[in-house]
This record gives structure tokens, sequence and C-alpha cells, in this order.
């Protein structure tokens, strides 16, 4: 297939600046992973510098092989008991207003790792008892009590990506995903605390029609979603699936504006837009401030 030329607008200046370089070493000091390096997102420097990051844990290795993700697929390791501890202790460093945690599919733990994700926002809460947290989480195989553990938890905000259209997400998603289970993840997460905030992301560009992300984006505020983000796919690397067409900015506008006259009560949708973009300055300013 003949690749597409990169618009103007996807291109990005590589990722520097103080802030940056700090948050970087102290990773690798604390042998931390975060989904702003592993998925090569393009607004690492504007997140990092302004008090928000997405920390992944459960290590860099995932059982599932979404044909659009730039994690590595494999066998993982063991988890690391101290972990929690470990992010507890980067994001008191780093003075994180708003923080992401995410983690790879692990499927070969009966709980999918949902114990160990609510330590980890456990931890974060004694420790930033003022860091806004947002859990990015896998969907537990639909697993009830796993989501029960992250809910108990208490995060600000509970996250679960649709990632991409009914029709596409054989193509795009592990065979061990799919949008009805994605659905129902949100839903029973709505379920068990009707007051949390929960979020959920579309990419666009891998062959969808305005139809189906206007059923996709209907489907998700019925089955609770607060908060929607959509944004461009970009194929990270030959292997992953290739980019169909780049949306433009005025497409994505009128996305969002269908979104926002539904209920949702944030939306951010941009070609650069992430599941997690600029998550604790729209969270801050958009919601806290309402309170």
């Amino acid at each position: 297939m003949e690749l597409i030329k990169k618009p103007v607008w996807l291109r990005v200046r590589p990722p520097a600046g103080e802030n940056y370089t700090n948050v970087k070493q102290s990773l690798r000091l604390l042998n931390l992973h975060t989904v702003c390096e592993e998925a090569r997102c393009p607004n690492i420097s504007e997140c990092w510098g302004t008090g928000t990051a997405t920390i992944m844990i459960m290590g860099d290795i995932c059982t599932r092989g979404c044909r659009f993700c730039a994690v590595n697929s494999g066998k993982p390791f063991w988890l690391d008991a101290d972990e929690p501890e470990r992010v507890a202790k980067a994001i008191k460093e780093w003075r994180l207003r708003y923080v992401v945690i995410t983690s790879v599919c692990r499927d070969d733990l009966e709980d999918g790792g949902s114990e160990h994700i609510a330590k980890t926002i456990k931890a974060i809460k004694l420790l930033c008892p003022t860091t806004i947290v947002e859990s990015l989480i896998p969907d537990f195989r639909g697993n009830e009590s796993s989501i029960k553990e992250i809910v108990k938890s208490q995060p600000e905000v509970i996250s679960h990506n649709i990632e991409t259209v009914s029709r596409l997400t054989p193509k795009v998603r592990d065979a061990r995903a799919s949008y009805e289970q994605s659905l129902l993840v949100l839903k029973k997460i709505k379920d068990l605390h009707s007051f949390i905030y929960t979020k959920s992301s579309i990419m666009l560009g891998l062959g969808e029609s305005e139809d189906e992300v206007i059923q996709t984006i209907t489907n998700l505020k019925s089955s609770g979603v607060s908060i929607l983000t959509i944004g461009q796919y970009l194929q990270p690397t030959p292997k992953h699936l290739p980019v169909i067409e780049f949306i433009s900015p005025d497409k994505f506008n009128w996305f969002r504006e269908i979104a926002e006259k539904m209920g949702f009560v944030y939306v951010a949708s941009g070609p650069l837009v992430r599941s997690s973009y600029r998550a604790g300055e729209f969270f801050l300013e958009k919601i806290c401030n309402r309170v």
C-alpha cells in the first residue's frame, strides 16, 4: 500500500526541555515505564512540562497483540511488589498535579492485575493526597470483581478505551478484546459508582465512516461515559496497521461539536489528541474549578 504523506498539522518538534529531561532521568533511575514513551506520543514534552504524566505499570510487555499499538507483546515478567511505592515516590518527586496510571494487559494473571493497579492508586493517594489520579484500565475480560477492585481504590477518573468503531475492532484490536466488552466495562464502572468520571478514546484514520464514528460516540454516551477524546491514528512501525486517511482539524472539530451536544462533560478532539491528552489541565480547569 502506498504511504500517505503526513500533513503539516501533524508535524511536531522532538521532545526537549528541562522538565522533560528531569522526568526521563528519574524514570530510568526508578525503573519505571510511561505510555508517553512506549506509545511514542507526540505530546510528551507538553504534558511532562505542565505537570501531567502517564505511567505504565506491571512491566512493558503486553499479553495481547493489538495491531495499532507500539507496546511490545509477549510473556511478561512477574509483578514487582515494590512498584506501587516507587510510582508514588516518583509522583511526589515530580510534583505532578495529575497522573494517569495505565498498564499492559496481563491476561496471565487471574485478576488481570487489578489488585496491583489498586495498590498503586492507594500508594499515590497516601503519599500525594493532592494529586488527581486517573486509572486507564484494560478490559479485565469483563471480570466484575477486577473492575470493582479499581473502583474501590477511588481514583478520580477511570478510563477504558474503545479504540475504534465496531466493524474495525476485530482487525484493529487483539481477538480477546471486543467492542461490546469495552462498552460493558464502562457501563459496569458507572453501575458500581454512579458519580465517578469515566473516560474513553477513539482513533480515526483506520477506514471508519463518519456514521460509524457518530454511532460509537452515541454508544459511549449510552454507557455513561463522561469524558471523550478523539485523535488521529499514527502508524508506529511498518509492522503495524497503515494509516488509511489523515483526518482534517475541521472534521475533528465537527465530531467534537456532535459529542458536546450529546452531553459529555468534556470532549478533546484533534489530530494530536491522545487518550491522556492534557488530562490534568482539562480536569483541573473544566471540572475541579466548578466544585
